[in-house]
């Protein structure tokens, strides 16, 4: 029951919810950035190769979580942006992934929802 928590002053929700977007974004804005030419970032898809090929965002750039190393980062600048995202809310990939590029000192985001709110928002994939 909401009434038995009081909601937080103003100015600590307005913190929260700032630092929250600095950390997420969500399948809406990515399809906006992507559709409108001004992405800004680099997408990953970070599920297996196999999950990938079935059928990914379109534009996004398949690295496993697990091969995420400086090697594999190498032809991206230092300061590109990346956006992760795995199969869905159900799935960790996404948040391993992004700890893994921020520990790599590059700047992170999570698309929330990854496939599953993709599709939820009515967007399609692309199979390769």
């Amino acid at each position: 029951m909401t009434t038995m928590i009081p909601p937080a002053p103003p100015a600590d929700a307005a913190a929260h919810f700032a630092a929250l977007l600095a950390f997420e974004t969500d399948c809406w804005d990515v399809h906006h950035a992507l559709t409108t030419g001004t992405a800004d970032f680099v997408l990953l898809d970070v599920r297996g190769p196999e999950l990938y090929a079935a059928g990914h965002v379109p534009g996004a750039v398949n690295l496993p979580h697990g091969r995420i190393v400086e090697r594999n980062l190498a032809h991206w600048p230092a300061d590109a942006e990346f956006v992760v995202y795995c199969a869905g809310p159900h799935c960790n990939g996404a948040d391993k992934a992004a700890l893994r590029l921020a520990r790599l000192g590059r700047p992170v985001r999570k698309m929330i929802g990854g496939v599953t709110g993709w599709l939820d928002e009515g967007f399609t994939l692309k199979a390769t």
